[in-house]
Parts: structure tokens; C-alpha cells; sequence
């Protein structure tokens, strides 16, 4: 089976190492980058041009096509690639609206009775003004459309909070769901949804979660902690629902819904939907995956999830550290010259080859440090000394990635 792969992050690393392991299969990618490069046969392609995507899925003959990010996706490649008769792993820009705008998530909910936040979808910064009175600190501002990760805002500076709205145009200001945070991974076919294991990541910059959002600093799974029931009820009372009120729309999801959850006091709510894998959630939940993920992204392609046997876990847990430019998240430095980190392990983001060769930094989120181990203390000894391996001048890294969880210190609220 020919598969191509589009982007160039983490997410797609991680996926790429994924689908290259699978049994019968040749992985080219595009635009890729130089982990990506080390499995697959890279091909240049404006990833956010549709035509240029499906274009390319027919030149170089592949069987299936997996879109990795989320622009691409709300643009319509996937709709594009499965215009010209090819498989394509990733939701239609009508069903990936469930992440394009925060607005449109909330009214499916909303219509389908699932859990979360209380909110308020505005561009009128006195509307805002209210709506953060209303609901009080932490305050929780959300740019409406794609923001890479980094539109979210919780504070308890309210000036601070209408800054960021003022910012971002149209947001949607939400009350703060209080409990530990969940990602849930699903894939799904239209009708048919397999969930993956929970994971959880660290999205502030700081120890101790403090300080600005980022893109997410490291995360692990599976989740010691978690209630038994966490999974089958979250299936039961937010992705069946949401599932069913987007073919209720016309606008039914194939593909990756990535559930973000808040365990409350009131049981498990929805902070947020993506309609693609979660980085760097992926490095840690595929590298226990033990089903060829070939397999299972094609059968979420061509609608035969249901035929698929029970997925298959590697015993034990995985961690992953992100290591990230100086800088990061305001204004990341890059073109600082990266060692020690060859070998299995590392995921890359945002690197690239110098004129020289040399491998450099190209981003924020420059690479992730993935271990497993027979529990979760051990992948996270060994993901943290991958991280020891590496030099990278002034890189930002969080020591404490999984260490509550470690500790038995997360609790659940009752």
C-alpha cells in the first residue's frame, strides 16, 4: 500500500514512524521534514492548497492519503484527494468546521446535549466585558478559529483577558471547567468510532503549569489515574452524540476526532474538539499502539471500521519531553545548530538541514524526546534522558512532564 502523508510537524512524525512500521507499506510524505525524511520519501507540495495535494496523491500513485494538520484540512485537501477517487484519512472542511470555529463546536454540543462549558461566542469587546464578569477567574478566552494551538487564553488579569479578545477578532469566553485535563483520541468513519488511549498533556510554557499557553510540552499515557468508566463514558455521552448531530447536519466525520476533556466535579466535559491527531499526545499514545496503524487509518478511510478486530496495546507506558527553541512561545529563535539527538526516540517539529547539512532548528517545538517503559516512572527516566542527549543553545524544556502523575498526586474531583 502506497500512503502519503502531508505535513511537516511532530503529528506527522509521529504518524509517519507509525505508518512506516506497518506491514506491506511505502510512505512518501509532503512537505515532510528531516525526522519524516528518515521513513519516507519526501515530495515538495503547498499543503494548503487542495488541488496541488490531490494533484500529487495521483502522481505518486498512492492507495491511501492521511492529511496530518488541521488548516489543511479545514481548507478542503481531503475533500480534493477524495475527488479524484483516492482514500483519504481526515475529515471533510464541512465536518473539520469542529475545529475551524469554536462557535460551530459549541452549537453542536449544544444540539446534542454533550457536556461542557458554559460560553459565549462574540466580536463585541462589551459583550466580552460581561461575559467575564459573568462567569468570573480563571477567565477562559478562546480565538474563535484555528490558531495552532495557541489561541487560548486562562488568566486572572482581566485586562489581560480583554487584550487577547481584542487580539483575536471573534472569540468565544467560556467558564473555567476545573479538574484534571484529558485527550481522547477517536477515530472515526462516519458511523463507526474506535477510541485510542487517554493521554495527557502539558500546554502552559512553565513548571507546575504556569505561565503562557504553547502548543503542548510534553504529555503521556496511559493515564493511572483515570476512572475505568472514563472512555465508555465519554463515548456514550459526547462523541456517539456530537457523531450523530454532524450526519444530522450533513456533515458527517471520517477521520481523527480528538476529544479535549476537563475531569470536573460533574463528570468528564468538553474543553475542546480538533478534528486531527494532537500533537504531542501522538508521540505517546502511537508509540503503545501495537495494530499496524496503516490498517486502522484505511479502514477509517474506506468506512470498514467496524470489520476491524479489537485494537491491540503494548503493555507499559510512554512518555514524551518536548524540547523547544530559546524564546518559546513569544518569538522563538531558530537556525541554532542541533547534537545528540539521532537515534530512536526523537519525534521532529520544527527542524530542518542547514546549506551544510547540519540539522538546525525551524521553529518553536523543535523535537520530542519518546520513551516507553513498563510504567510510567520508567518511560519517564528514559524520555528525560533522551532530552540529557541533546544540545540546542537556550532551549526550553519542563522538568516535570508526568512527575504528579508519577507521585499519585492528581486527583479526581468527586
Amino acid at each position: 500500500m502506497r500512503i502519503l502523508l502531508i505535513g511537516n510537524g511532530g503529528r506527522e512524525h509521529a504518524l509517519a514512524i507509525g505508518l512506516a512500521a506497518s506491514p506491506g507499506v511505502t510512505l512518501i510524505a509532503a512537505p515532510g521534514n528531516p525526522g519524516i525524511a528518515q521513513v519516507a520519501e519526501l515530495f515538495p507540495v503547498d499543503q494548503m492548497n487542495p488541488d496541488a495535494v490531490a494533484a500529487l496523491a495521483v502522481e505518486v500513485g498512492a492507495d491511501l492519503v492521511v492529511v496530518g494538520p488541521e488548516a489543511p484540512l479545514v481548507a478542503g485537501v481531503a475533500d480534493a484527494v477524495r475527488a479524484k477517487g483516492i482514500a483519504c484519512f481526515g475529515p471533510t472542511a464541512a465536518a473539520a468546521e469542529i475545529e475551524g470555529s469554536k462557535t460551530f463546536a459549541n452549537e453542536v454540543m449544544d444540539a446534542a446535549g454533550v457536556p461542557t462549558a458554559a460560553s459565549v461566542s462574540t466580536s463585541d469587546l462589551s459583550v466580552v466585558a460581561s461575559a467575564l464578569d459573568r462567569f468570573g477567574t480563571p477567565y477562559v478566552v478562546k480565538n474563535d478559529g484555528l490558531a495552532a494551538g495557541k489561541g487560548v487564553l486562562v488568566t486572572d488579569d482581566r485586562d489581560a483577558a480583554l487584550a487577547h479578545a481584542a487580539d483575536c477578532g471573534r472569540v468565544v469566553v467560556e467558564e473555567y471547567l476545573a479538574g484534571p485535563e484529558v485527550s481522547l483520541f477517536v477515530v472515526c468513519d462516519g458511523e463507526t468510532a474506535v477510541p485510542l488511549l487517554p493521554a495527557q498533556d502539558f500546554k502552559r510554557i512553565g513548571e507546575g503549569d504556569t505561565g503562557l499557553n504553547t502548543g503542548g510540552m510534553g504529555a503521556y499515557a496511559p493515564l493511572p489515574w483515570a476512572p475505568s468508566s472514563l472512555v465508555p463514558d465519554v463515548l456514550e455521552q459526547v462523541v456517539h452524540p456530537t457523531l450523530a448531530e454532524l450526519r444530522r447536519r450533513g456533515r458527517p466525520f471520517a477521520g481523527l476526532l480528538y476529544v479535549g476533556l476537563a475531569l470536573t466535579s460533574g463528570g468528564p466535559k468538553v474543553i475542546e474538539f480538533n478534528a486531527r491527531f494532537g500533537d504531542p499526545e501522538s508521540q505517546v499514545v502511537l508509540a503503545l499502539l501495537e495494530t499496524p496503524l496503516a490498517d486502522l487509518l484505511r479502514a477509517a478511510a474506506t468506512g470498514t471500521l467496524a470489520a476491524l478486530p479489537p485494537l491491540r496495546w503494548r503493555p507499559g507506558a510512554a512518555v514524551t519531553v518536548v524540547i523547544a527553541s530559546a524564546g518559546y512561545p513569544e518569538s522563538a529563535r531558530t537556525g541554532d545548530v542541533i547534537s545528540g539527538a539521532e537515534g530512536p526516540g526523537f519525534v521532529h517539529a520544527g527542524t530542518a538541514r542547514s546549506s551544510s547539512g547540519a540539522l538546525v532548528s525551524a521553529g518553536g517545538r523543535v523535537l520530542s524526546a519518546t520513551a516507553t517503559g513498563p510504567d510510567l516512572a520508567a518511560a519517564r527516566d528514559a524520555a528525560y534522558a533522551l532530552v540529557d542527549q541533546v544540545t540546542l543553545a537556550d532551549a526550553v524544556v519542563r522538568r516535570d512532564i508526568a512527575l504528579a502523575a508519577v507521585q499519585g498526586r492528581i486527583q479526581v474531583p468527586r
